[in-house]
């Protein structure tokens, strides 16, 4: 179990700093607007609060778009939209700090992808435009490329695992 744990956190070590900071940047400011201007208003963490949410709450807006969707979204409308807002605000922050980077960036991935073709895509045919789906494309592949390499060294993770990293060489 502790090797399974260690490869899911284990970020890809690159030797040159600016490997590194191709890594941190899409990974810092894509987790950061994903969790202050996307996640935040849908789900309420301390800074987002409002009298229709309290704290790891859904605003009460949410699950009525999540419904819309169609099945299997229907069965069960604040589940879906609790994981949803919750990978976005909470998957966002982590993804930012480089903590829980893979786990994060799949649950982000997984959002992302619902969104795109359960709700942006129906827009996109409506306004014969792929505008609407830029944002959630754009968290897809931020998504994917951190899932890929991890924190890099400019990250929670890296520093998590340097000591196990230490043992295993």
């Amino acid at each position: 179990m502790k090797k399974i744990l260690l490869k899911i956190l284990m970020p890809y070590d690159f030797k040159k700093g600016r490997m590194n900071i191709g890594i941190a940047i899409p990974r810092i400011i894509g987790g950061l607007s994903l969790s202050l201007e996307f996640g935040s208003p849908k789900f309420g963490m301390p800074w987002s609060m409002k009298d229709d949410m309290g704290f790891f709450q859904v605003a009460s807006w949410f699950p009525e778009d999540v419904k819309e969707f169609g099945m299997p979204f229907v069965w069960a409308p604040w589940v879906f939209a609790w994981f949803g807002a919750a990978s976005e605000a909470i998957g966002g922050l982590f993804l930012a700090l480089g903590l829980g980077t893979r786990i994060s960036a799949f649950f982000i991935g997984m959002t992302m992808l619902t969104a795109t073709f359960f709700q942006k895509w129906p827009e996109a045919m409506e306004y014969n435009s792929s505008w609407p789906l830029l944002p959630a494309m754009g968290f897809f592949w931020i998504a994917l490329y951190s899932f890929l390499f991890g924190s890099g060294t400019w990250g929670l993770d890296h520093l998590l695992t340097r000591k196990f990293r230490k043992e295993t060489i």
